[in-house]
């Protein structure tokens, strides 16, 4: 990291079970389900693989591809790059049980605005991720 990237984490807990929202997370067809930002999904699997690519289409036909680099199912962690036009983004995802459900979490790696751009959009999808 330096002064002008770096990386910050985010969770939120909510009632629903780990495995829900586990494939909630895994799952690109669901992705705009819970994740306000996405508007579709093009992605050649029905859960993510670790190697495979895929795009995304955000709010205002906005385009970004991705490649999933990691997938751990029975520690419910992924990670992902993003790439956007200029913009180089790297997630590290994941879901742990809590008390009475679950808590899903995610790092952002990039740029410093665009770390902290992100950051209100990421914490209300966790709050989504995470309820019934």
């Amino acid at each position: 990291m330096s002064l002008v990237t770096g990386s910050m984490r985010l969770a939120a807990t909510g009632p629903l079970p780990p495995e829900h929202a586990w494939a909630r997370y895994t799952e690109p067809r669901r992705w705009s389900t819970w994740a306000p930002h996405i508007r579709e999904v093009d992605y050649p699997h029905a859960v993510i693989e670790p190697g495979s690519s895929g795009r995304v289409t955000g709010v205002g036909g906005v385009v970004a591809v991705f490649t999933v680099d990691t997938v751990d199912h029975d520690a419910r962690t992924w990670s992902w790059r993003v790439r956007s036009g200029p913009l180089r983004l790297r997630f590290e995802h994941g879901v742990d049980p809590a008390a009475e459900g679950c808590t899903g979490w995610v790092v952002t790696h990039a740029l410093w605005p665009v770390v902290a751009g992100y950051a209100p959009v990421a914490r209300w999808s966790l709050g989504r991720l995470v309820s019934t």
